[in-house]
């Protein structure tokens, strides 16, 4: 059987991700880190839609974790595999880089870079092996544009561009995929504290983007009519170009 696993799952774009895979007849792996409670109701919507899932709990930025829930679950699993794999987990310690902390800078880069490859790279072989697979990378307009104020994320989602499009060129002859979505302005508690009038104003479509309508990209680029389609990075911003 093939899953989907999305990191990150249980809120915000990821939870989004995590429906809509299962309205494709994934079943899920949510991945989350402390929020239990989100994490079940997320799973609960799954089933709902007539899909299932399991919880799957690790922080991304800790490979002994990762190596451990991962493995733990292809023992019980010896005969599925996860044929999509969402990077998405994510964190914002925004700050000036006169003022940033070391902590800050790590804290951000071994989330998302790290992140990246000790989640991934586990799941490449079987992936290969039954040539298919789907990667994608959720990343941002400040890894494409550069944010002042976000040099950690800038740089950790610029990284994760750059990786996305060097794995397309590894793995694209054995019929796996990776792209990279870049949201803009998308309504999440990750925007939480920011001035959405004021940043309204510089998008063209005049909004903030909803989840789902990430999750229906992320939702094509994991579906067979994908297929000819790797190592790109698809805005989702509402006009919002650099």
């Amino acid at each position: 059987m093939k899953y989907a696993l999305v990191t990150g799952g249980s809120r915000g774009i990821g939870r989004a991700i995590s429906l809509r895979l299962a309205s494709m007849g994934y079943p899920i792996l949510v991945n989350y880190v402390s929020n239990t409670a989100e994490a079940e109701n997320t799973l609960r919507q799954i089933r709902e839609l007539g899909s299932d899932g399991e919880l799957i709990r690790f922080d991304v930025s800790d490979q002994e974790a990762v190596a451990s829930a991962l493995n733990g679950w292809h023992e019980q699993h010896p005969d599925d595999y996860i044929a999509v794999c969402i990077n998405n987990a994510g964190i914002r310690k925004d700050n000036l880089m006169i003022w940033m902390e070391s902590a800050e800078w790590a804290g951000v880069l071994n989330t998302h870079l790290n992140g990246f490859f000790q989640v991934t790279q586990p799941l490449l072989k079987n992936m290969l092996v039954k040539r298919f697979g789907r990667i994608i990378n959720i990343v941002s307009l400040s890894g494409i544009k550069g944010m002042p104020g976000q040099v950690n994320y800038s740089a950790a989602k610029g990284g994760l561009i750059a990786a996305t499009k060097a794995l397309s060129q590894e793995i694209a002859r054995k019929g796996v995929t990776v792209n990279a979505v870049a949201p803009g302005f998308i309504r999440t508690e990750m925007l939480d504290g920011l001035n959405e009038a004021e940043l309204k104003k510089l998008v063209p479509m005049g909004r903030f983007g909803e989840a789902e309508e990430v999750a229906d990209l992320v939702a094509f680029l994991a579906s067979e009519k994908a297929s000819y389609i790797t190592g790109e990075v698809i805005s989702i911003n509402g006009g919002l170009y650099t």
